[in-house]
């Protein structure tokens, strides 16, 4: 076995193509390539060729194959490249943004260099992301990340019909008062799971803040009914949402206060841009470093109003 780890080169994929096509177990293409048969493993799972409207042409194609790989590496390399696209990265995760709203942030902005989330990720958990325990400021704050197979999906909690495509066209150009955007505003672990809604209508940019002991999902709804059941329905026609599972009891909102809920694609918070700039501007003075459940209502008014 090697002592070194150096990545699969295109000779040993069309080895492992050959073999694979003969029918040669992955424990004896590891033992010929003197690789560690997990690492041919997950050569297999990455770089097979998938295709859904031919599945018969599914299969490993080492040239294919060695092109997927490349591709993987040179969108990861952008941030090793680019010194201060990394740098920018590090900052907003520091300072509270997900990898989500980051990538999400440099599509709007049309960024010349940009990021998927993914990517961002990846780099949080590499060796230079893991130096700087860049996943302390993650939304999971998880040393290691969990296998895709094990992330959460939340997608099925949400209508297809209520999905922001839908949404009309006069809330997407700002053309009527009364349309909202919704989040969670998150603080260190170190206070729990409290957390500050933020709420921001979208013509005005007025906006409404309400500390939540928790991240549960009636008792936000509970905080948006008493914020806004006292104004005309006309001033609360729609609220937007992420997936998050904080608004998965957006029937018992619409039930209380009949607000129309709308819902961003799957993870695409940016979808949702004015709270989330709201959010950014919100930390110069509500930092992660303050417990959220010590700052008063009449704090956050005026932190909002002075900032």
């Amino acid at each position: 076995m090697r002592h070194t780890y150096s990545h699969i080169d295109l000779d040993e994929r069309r080895k492992i193509a050959r073999w694979r096509t003969a029918g040669i177990s992955v424990e004896i293409i590891a033992e010929k390539l003197g690789r560690h048969r997990s690492t041919i493993f997950r050569e297999l799972k990455r770089n097979t060729f998938v295709d859904k409207l031919i599945p018969d042409l599914n299969g490993y194609y080492c040239v294919t194959a060695h092109d997927m790989a490349c591709e993987r590496r040179a969108k990861l390399r952008k941030l090793a490249r680019f010194s201060h696209v990394r740098q920018s990265v590090i900052d907003r995760i520091l300072h509270g943004w997900s990898p989500q709203q980051i990538a999400g942030r440099m599509r709007l902005e049309r960024h010349p260099i940009s990021v998927s989330h993914e990517t961002i990720y990846k780099f949080a958990y590499s060796a230079d992301g893991q130096a700087i325990k860049l996943w302390r400021h993650l939304p999971e704050h998880r040393a290691r990340r969990r296998p895709r197979h094990a992330r959460r999906r939340h997608g099925q909690r949400f209508s297809p019909e209520l999905n922001i495509l839908r949404r009309p066209d006069v809330v997407a150009d700002r053309k009527q008062f009364g349309h909202w955007e919704c989040d969670l505003i998150q603080f260190r672990k170190k206070f729990g799971k409290a957390n500050v809604t933020s709420l921001v209508e979208r013509v005005s940019r007025f906006a409404i803040f309400l500390r939540n002991n928790d991240r549960q999902s009636r008792p936000v709804m509970d905080g948006l009914i008493r914020a806004l059941q006292s104004l005309p329905h006309l001033a609360r026609r729609s609220i937007t949402f992420d997936r998050g599972t904080e608004f998965t009891d957006w029937p018992y909102l619409q039930a209380n206060i009949g607000t129309q809920t709308w819902f961003c694609d799957p993870q695409s918070p940016w979808q949702k841009g004015t709270v989330e700039n709201t959010n950014g501007r919100v930390r110069k003075w509500l930092s992660r470093e303050v417990d959220p459940l010590s700052v008063t209502d009449a704090d956050l008014l005026a932190g909002w109003v002075q900032g």
